[in-house]
């Protein structure tokens, strides 16, 4: 099989293509033919050895994917050969096969198509996670999403929609913020031109955010936090600028304000339950036709280096994919 390899830890143009031996399956494992992996913000950090995660070397990238199932381990019970399966591998993904242990993998409905699939568990499962979960947002708050023409951000404009919410798109340009606008935004700020707090405040009736959403960190955090409004719920989610910002604890003090890690990832591990109704609910609303991911662009194996160059440089609007 065919796979990118990352043998020294570098840059994008560093990856390599290699032709290894096709996997074997054991006992609890799946092997799955893969037809789409997802590239996200993490992979330009996991393969130069800044990301929470560092894998041993070598290692493929891509965090998730989804594809048909082509064979089965003993003690299989979930899955069946042909079965059309998703996956959250954390790395080595992009890859032609992946081995993935059973509990890994989720059933992708026949009405969802196996593209959309393999980009939705990452940037839509942190976000029903964070506006759910540990957020519990409800219909009829106050969203601001910052970063929301990213693939992050733009899952959680739109999972936000969906969850009856008005929404605040705040990114860094016209054309990014047209964009947010697309995937269902209320309402548009473009920080770059500064005074982000006071119209924050001031799309609030002075009331302040119920919900930050904030993939992005660094200069405008605080902002965003000054913005939130009484016992309003700050969720860290990614630090896409490259800078992670201090948080001031007075500031939580006087608006009684939470401060709420978003660690999906952690969460699939503890909470696979609410892991999996969380993909339920994803999968569902695409078959229903109310969430619509957008792609933004799609290569094969050999031009990862151009899918993980969109996306570090901020250019991508949706979701980014690799076709083995």
């Amino acid at each position: 099989m065919k796979a990118v390899i990352c043998e020294k830890l570098g840059g994008p143009d560093d990856l390599v293509i290699r032709e290894l031996d096709d996997p074997n399956v054991g006992a609890g494992e799946v092997l799955v033919r893969v037809k789409a992996a997802a590239l996200n913000y993490f992979d330009t950090l996991i393969i130069q050895g800044k990301y929470q995660f560092k894998p041993e070397l070598p290692f493929s990238p891509s965090g998730e994917m989804a594809g048909i199932v082509e064979a089965v381990g003993d003690g299989v019970s979930r899955f069946k050969v042909g079965d059309r399966v998703a996956s959250y591998a954390k790395w080595g993904a992009a890859r032609e096969l992946y081995v993935a242990p059973e509990h890994e993998l989720v059933q992708v409905p026949d009405e969802v198509s196996l593209k959309h699939a393999a980009g939705l568990l990452i940037t839509y499962g942190t976000a029903i996670h964070g506006l759910r979960s540990r957020a519990r947002l409800q219909a009829g708050e106050t969203v601001a999403v910052l970063g929301a023409s990213g693939g992050a951000g733009q899952a959680a404009v739109e999972v936000a929609k969906l969850m009856g919410a008005r929404v605040i798109a705040c990114a860094s340009s016209e054309d990014k913020l047209a964009h947010a606008k697309a995937c269902g935004a209320d309402v548009l700020v473009n920080y770059s031109e500064g005074g982000l707090k006071q119209k924050l405040k001031d799309l609030t009736d002075g009331k302040g955010l119920e919900v930050v959403y904030d993939v992005i960190g660094g200069d405008h955090a605080d902002d965003a936090l000054r913005a939130t409004g009484w016992r309003g719920r700050y969720l860290v989610v990614g630090f896409a600028s490259g800078t992670i910002q201090k948080i001031p604890a007075n500031l939580t003090l006087l608006k009684g304000c939470d401060v709420l890690g978003v660690f999906w990832g952690e969460a699939v591990v503890r909470e696979p339950e609410e892991h999996h109704k969380d993909c339920e609910q994803l999968f569902q609303w695409v078959a229903d036709g109310k969430l619509k991911p957008h792609i933004h662009a799609e290569y094969p194996l050999e031009d990862i280096a151009l899918g993980l160059e969109e996306i570090s440089s901020r250019r991508a609007k949706g979701k980014v994919l690799l076709i083995p």
